[in-house]
């Protein structure tokens, strides 16, 4: 149920510049003439957008990132996930979930500085990224991708998840260790959405849905997974995880998700280790130098 990829860069550009981007402003004349025929088409319509990810040109750095990797792909019942794992003999094994529109190669900073303190590094494109499989995708099939990825590759020390990734595992969430301990030794957050149904709110809010709109598409997420879009909310569930430590970095410019959600996070998780950044951003927050030593630091 959560796209982030218009809600999150198409709002913050509209919000920094009053001066509308043409393809907003044509999104919101569809939506407008859609909803006046038909609720149902305007849902059908504004939900096919909100599951959509683009495929992002691949960066230059990107092929460097993953060249050293071991790639493997792992059966989920909606097709198959690409998986990378760097250091095969590491002392533990940390896991990296990344956020709406990246892939497992936008990880290659951290994944060097994982490698270098000895860990086994393992990450993941999500459904419908990078080189896995489809098209469109929801947080529950990210979840569920994320969990064929954790019982295959064995015991999982700790998570590194940013943004929908963050929201994925921590949100449904993700069962670690389910052969063994049931439990999860540390968590890492980047950049993590607080209200799942607050991202929904910014999506309606950028593309002016009416209302109707916006509570069929609770309703049909009521309908497809028996749960409240609330329910999936880090304020909600991270009180409640199985996990020994956990970790939230968050910048307070972080032009996505507004930092006012991370303090919503930290004061309703108990124990959350919570740490604000300053001057990183939403993505950067995934690649500073620093952060990575603070995470290498608390993963030992």
């Amino acid at each position: 149920m959560c796209s982030f990829a218009f809600t999150m860069s198409s709002h913050s550009v509209a919000a920094i510049n009053p001066s509308v981007p043409t393809a907003v402003k044509l999104l919101r004349w569809k939506f407008r003439l859609l909803s006046a025929l038909s609720t149902e088409l305007a849902f059908g319509a504004a939900w096919r957008l909100f599951t959509t990810p683009r495929k992002l040109p691949e960066k230059n750095w990107e092929a460097a990132a993953v060249a050293e990797a071991r790639q493997f792909r792992v059966s989920t019942p909606r097709g198959a996930v690409a998986v990378y794992e760097w250091n095969a003999k590491g002392s533990r094994t940390v896991l990296l979930v990344h956020g709406w529109e990246h892939r497992a190669s936008f990880w290659g900073v951290m994944a060097r500085g994982l490698v270098a303190a000895g860990f086994r590094v393992v990450a993941l494109d999500g459904p419908a990224h990078g080189a896995s499989a489809g098209s469109r995708t929801t947080l529950p099939a990210f979840a569920r991708a994320v969990q064929a990825v954790a019982d295959e590759v064995g015991e999982v020390y700790a998570v590194v998840a940013h943004s929908l990734g963050a929201a994925a595992t921590a949100g449904i969430p993700v069962e670690f260790n389910r052969a063994t301990t049931g439990r999860l030794p540390r968590l890492v957050l980047l950049a993590a959405p607080g209200s799942t149904t607050a991202v929904a709110q910014r999506f309606a809010q950028l593309l002016h849905l009416p209302q109707a709109v916006v509570q069929r598409m609770r309703r049909y997420i009521q309908e497809q997974h028996g749960r409240d879009a609330e329910s999936f909310s880090l304020i909600k569930t991270g009180r409640t995880l199985p996990t020994d430590q956990a970790m939230l970095f968050h910048d307070f410019a972080d032009e996505s998700i507004p930092f006012a959600e991370a303090e919503e996070i930290a004061a309703n998780w108990p124990g959350l280790n919570f740490r604000p950044t300053t001057g990183l951003g939403h993505n950067g927050v995934m690649r500073d130098a620093g952060v990575i030593k603070q995470i290498v630091e608390f993963l030992r």
